[in-house]
């Protein structure tokens, strides 16, 4: 079976999506897919072409075993409306150079497509469902523009929401099935289309699942691990926690628009407690992560469908989750007893939290910790779900 996956981000790009979708292709061709990868020039997330890039308009590369196509768009961070609008537009018009190879897009038994970007993902489903009529599932990691109203980004009386609002149902109805990071989620689309023809599919990263509990430490480390941008809010966070008062280490994996915020506050403060720690390599994550003792997962406010994959990265180090947040995530880790919750922004709150797991006793700190890696490995195996997906990809296929 022969996959093309359209999405604006990948590898080696960082963060969430990119690396979950390198995770499913690289899954997807272990489990006998001939997989290749339509995507943009790589920019995120400082916003610039990568060098060695720079100056293209397409690229053809193979990485993995599979073959990558680039093409150029306007890469930018900027918030400017006339900014974020060519960013958008401009891959959606660049991949239609893509269209000419009608011999290879007719080779591809399915075609799946990244959502969000709206817009992109519209453009790759005219064309390879209407030009081509390809089988296309789509993988929607957030609701928007539902996402954008709940961020405070967009208004539901904004033309740009009923503009978003247009494509989101024209992506529902036309793709051939539709795959969804969270329950939420697909309880969202099943209002706009045939339940029978959706997937549950988590962000799960491929560690192993063979450890033993973790051994709270002294001090206490907790770590943030991910894009440090206004969804999680983590500057504010800094700021409102006194972890040198809790005796408390918070050390912080990644990078993005609040790093320099976050280390400038580091350097006026060098007795906050606060580390920052900068982008760490994929492959050097788990065991960066397994060093800590419990994770924060915070969102700054509450966004409905986002289940964040940073929960997926922490449980199998056997660390216990700090949540900020509600929804799907909160009665996941509510249910399996593997951490503590807090309303999205409630400090008071998280911060007791944190006292509690500090005066956990070791014996129901390695209880929790146990927990974490038993639901790991019971409900959060990778292999196990990446090879459901290629049965329902395949199922998908013959009836298109």
């Amino acid at each position: 079976m022969k996959i093309l996956i359209v999405a604006e981000r990948y590898w080696p790009e960082v963060g969430a999506a990119p690396s979950r979708l390198a995770n499913m292709a690289e899954g997807l061709k272990e489990n006998g897919c001939d997989v290749e990868v339509l995507t943009g020039l790589p920019n995120y997330p400082k916003g610039k072409i990568f060098e060695g890039y720079r100056g293209c308009l397409f690229r053809r590369e193979e990485y993995q075993g599979m073959t990558l196509f680039r093409y150029w768009l306007y890469a930018t961070v900027s918030r400017h409306p006339i900014a974020r609008v060519l960013n958008m537009f401009s891959l959606a018009v660049t991949i239609w150079l893509f269209a000419f190879r009608w011999r290879r897009i007719k080779s591809y038994d399915c075609v799946i497509i990244q959502t969000p970007t709206l817009v992109v993902a519209s453009s790759a489903m005219l064309i390879f469902k209407y030009l081509y009529r390809r089988c296309c599932l789509l993988n929607v990691s957030d609701i928007w523009p539902t996402t954008a109203v709940d961020m405070g980004v967009m208004r539901e009386t904004d033309k740009s929401y009923r503009f978003m609002a247009a494509l989101e149902r024209f992506l529902y109805r036309t793709a051939d099935g539709i795959m969804g990071q969270s329950q939420e989620i697909l309880d969202h689309i099943s209002t706009f289309r045939n339940r029978g023809q959706l997937f549950l599919y988590r962000n799960l990263q491929r560690y192993s699942l063979v450890r033993p509990p973790k051994k709270k430490g002294v001090p206490l480390k907790v770590v943030f691990s991910g894009m440090l941008g206004v969804a999680q809010n983590v500057e504010e966070l800094v700021r409102k926690i006194s972890f040198e008062q809790l005796g408390v280490e918070f050390h912080i994996l990644g990078g993005g628009r609040q790093l320099p915020e976050i280390e400038a506050y580091i350097q006026q403060h060098p007795h906050c407690n606060v580390k920052a720690h900068g982008f760490v390599a994929k492959e050097e994550i788990a065991d960066r992560l397994r060093e800590m003792d419990a994770g924060i997962v915070p969102l700054a406010t509450r966004i409905r469908g986002a289940v964040p994959s940073k929960i997926y990265d922490i449980l199998p180090q056997g660390l216990p989750i700090l949540f900020c947040g509600g929804g799907e995530g909160a009665h996941f880790i509510n249910e399996h007893r593997v951490g503590m919750i807090s309303s999205p922004g409630d400090y008071e709150a998280l911060t007791q939290n944190i006292e509690k797991l500090n005066r956990m006793s070791d014996a129901d700190y390695e209880a929790m910790s146990e927990r974490c890696l038993q639901v790991s490995r019971n409900e959060l195996d990778f292999d196990k779900q990446i090879k459901q997906l290629a049965e329902f990809i395949q199922t998908l296929a013959k009836r298109g």
